[in-house]
């Protein structure tokens, strides 16, 4: 017979638990946009991210937001770009600064692919309550605050 787990496996088998449920939950949402909407998580991720600011955004603000190489993000801007639903525009003051941002086409598009999405990941958490949710949220803010991912986890009370 098995004795007491330590903390440190406990530990790691919370760890594979929950790397396990990303990445599944991951694949289902790419899933999701390949089939119903012919895209990948990437460009929504990308997408996402310039629907949300207000203006062009710089492409090093952009890789930065995404924890992404400034290729990856060029990449999938350059796949949005072809689609017209982006445009590169460059900075006046410094036409070595790339600018990007979404086409009225890609807003729309976006949009619309938004509110599937948001119906998608509240399927994932129907299973929750709101009394759920908090807690999960306040785990989650502990692991960050204990390993400093965030850069300020109170900008997220409302996650």
């Amino acid at each position: 017979m098995m004795g007491e787990m330590t903390l440190s496996l406990r530990r790691l088998r919370a760890w594979l638990r929950l790397l396990r449920l990303v990445r599944g939950l991951e694949n289902q949402l790419r899933e999701f946009l390949r089939v119903d909407y012919n895209t990948t998580l990437p460009r929504f991720d990308v997408a996402a991210a310039l629907y949300r600011h207000d203006g062009p955004l710089k492409m090093s603000d952009l890789s930065k937001q995404l924890l992404v190489s400034n290729g990856n993000a060029t990449s999938v801007v350059d796949r949005l770009e072809k689609e017209g639903k982006a445009k590169r525009v460059p900075l006046k003051e410094d036409k070595r600064v790339v600018l990007v941002e979404l086409t009225t086409e890609g807003r729309e598009w976006f949009s619309e692919i938004a509110k599937s999405h948001e119906k998608q990941v509240n399927k994932i958490f129907s299973g929750l309550t709101d009394q759920d949710l908090d807690q999960l949220r306040d785990l989650i803010r502990i692991v960050e605050i204990t390993n400093r991912i965030t850069e300020s986890v109170n900008d997220e009370k409302n996650a």
